[in-house]
């Protein structure tokens, strides 16, 4: 809620972190401190389907909302925890976005050598890690459904960008091979067919397999006579051996013409390529636009519309809709203590002076 910047620069005029992140959500503030606090989420607890925090171990236990505690009035409980790097172990330290991606291997897999990794950057470890809380709530409400039972789940940071980085783990953990841990140069890759290149106004990325069916129609769009003739490229392995030469004679041709005509050309020709978009590109995209990936809506902040992140997915038959952003701290309270819990008008008085609730 506090974050209204990102690497302490300010992003807009209304905080769009917190705002865009939470929409569609109500917010209940309760102060945990208090007996009477505590027994609102307990009331709470016991008509809720799911509890998820991702606080540490030791305010869990100082507020009583343990998994045995919470559990113990709702069986049929899911708490889920989004911890740091999982549920067993030793590791303390704090855990953000950047610093788990750093022990995962994927940034020292990126980059040109020589150079520093790089970080993946737009929160992306975070998001993975929040997908795969949505992903084990899912289930287990699936086995609920079976069994009958709630029970203890965990998706941590850690393991969520583990699963990211699958790709190039999974290639080292069969192969050992550090071609799959260390950074590859675009001037020389394992397959020059797929790589990025720069043509005359921005990058593209080529997307082939290194066959020779491949190489024929591609060499055929190049108008490159000498590239396509010549004996080094002429075969799988040769342009494998050969793969920097390959990527300068590549380099050398896309670079004479636009990106959307190289595009076109390989669309025609069953090739697969697609631009590098900058964000100013994307928010321009009439794809983004049509399926409702992007989106706008009120924001009642700054009193105006904005631009938004719409829904990365479709239903047909319950479609998702983008009813208000982010909610004010303790904005539906009352609303939800007395249509949603029964408390009376006069407790919930009570409680506000009692300083239980805000």
């Amino acid at each position: 809620r506090g974050v209204r910047s990102i690497k302490a620069l300010p992003v807009g005029d209304w905080n769009q972190y917190f705002l865009v992140i939470n929409r569609n959500k109500k917010s209940l503030a309760v102060d945990l401190n208090t007996d009477s606090g505590r027994e609102v989420l307990f009331r709470l607890v016991k008509e809720a389907d799911v509890f998820l925090t991702n606080v540490t171990r030791e305010n869990l236990e100082k507020w009583q909302v343990t998994y045995d505690r919470l559990s113990s009035l709702n069986p049929r409980l899911i708490y889920a925890t989004a911890s740091g790097f999982g549920q067993f172990g030793t590791s303390n330290r704090p855990s953000f976005d950047l610093t788990v991606q750093a022990l995962t291997g994927l940034m020292t897999r990126l980059g040109e050598p020589g150079q520093p990794p790089i970080y993946v950057g737009m929160g992306s470890g975070d998001a993975m890690g929040g997908l795969m809380t949505a992903l084990a709530i899912t289930i287990a409400l699936h086995a609920r459904e079976k069994t009958g039972r709630g029970q203890l789940i965990d998706a941590s940071l850690y393991g969520a960008q583990l699963f990211l980085a699958a790709p190039m783990l999974q290639g080292f953990l069969a192969t050992r091979s550090e071609r799959f841990s260390r950074q590859q140069s675009r001037r020389a890759p394992p397959n020059p067919l797929w790589n990025t290149y720069q043509a005359a106004d921005k990058w593209i990325f080529l997307c082939l397999e290194n066959n020779d069916e491949n190489w024929a129609k591609l060499a055929g769009t190049l108008g490159d006579v000498a590239a396509a003739a010549d004996a080094r490229f002429a075969t799988t392995e040769n342009r494998r051996r050969n793969a920097a030469e390959v990527v300068e004679a590549l380099d050398s041709a896309i670079g004479r013409r636009p990106a959307a005509a190289w595009l076109d050309e390989w669309q025609a020709a069953g090739l697969a390529a697609g631009p590098i978009n900058n964000l100013a590109e994307l928010a321009k995209d009439p794809q983004a636009w049509d399926n409702g990936y992007l989106t706008r809506t009120r924001c009642d902040e700054v009193n105006r519309e904005v631009m938004v992140r719409g829904f990365p997915t479709g239903f047909s038959k319950t479609p998702a809709t983008l009813r208000s952003l982010g909610p004010e701290l303790g904005q539906d309270t009352e609303q939800i203590l007395v249509e949603s819990l029964g408390y009376s008008w006069e407790e919930v008085v009570a409680l506000k002076e009692e300083g239980a609730i805000l």
